[in-house]
Formats: C-alpha cells, structure tokens, sequence
C-alpha cells in the first residue's frame, strides 16, 4: 500500500511501558549445578564418589533457583501497580478495487 504524494500520516507513540527484566547469572548457575548433576551420575571413581558431585550440584541449583525466584519476585513488586493503557491507533487505508 501506497500514500498518496503530499499526504503525510503520523502515529502517536503507544502509551504501553515493557519493563525488561535485569541480566542475571542465575541461568548460567543452575543451567552448570543440572550438568554436574548428571556427571555425578557417570562420573563413579573419578576424584570423588559420584554422590558427592549429587550433593555439591543439588547444592548449586538449590542456590540458583532461589536467586532466580528472589529476583523475580523483587522485580515483579518493583513494578508501578497502576498504568494508564492507551494503544497507538493505527491509521486506516483504503483498498481501491481495481475496475474490471
């Protein structure tokens, strides 16, 4: 679709606030305590006995799912409570149909 020469539209801004979450090493964290879980499985004899991996990686993951819950509970209740919504009206064209 096509505007017509010398017409010119123009859009508001939409009134909607995103609020993004901060970066976190949480992820990464838990993401590494479930890979050395599963390496405590297979990993029988090598330095250590295979439980003691379980235990420090149950350890791990324990801590970071509490830092990512902690964290997205401050984040969520660090929101405004109240938001005024008012949505960007989008400009309507008109379809010409071709005459036959």
């Amino acid at each position: 679709m096509s505007t017509e020469e010398g017409k010119s539209r123009s859009v508001p801004e939409p009134g909607e606030l995103i609020y993004s979450p901060p970066s976190s090493w949480y992820p990464i964290v838990l993401a590494f305590g479930i890979a050395l879980a599963v390496c405590g499985i297979y990993a029988e004899g090598f330095m250590l006995r295979g439980w003691i991996y379980s235990l420090i990686a149950i350890a791990i993951v324990l801590f970071a799912f509490r830092g990512m819950v902690r964290g997205s509970i401050g984040d969520f209740f660090r929101l405004r409570r109240k938001q005024k919504a008012c949505g960007a009206v989008l400009p309507v064209e008109t379809l010409k149909v071709p005459k036959r």
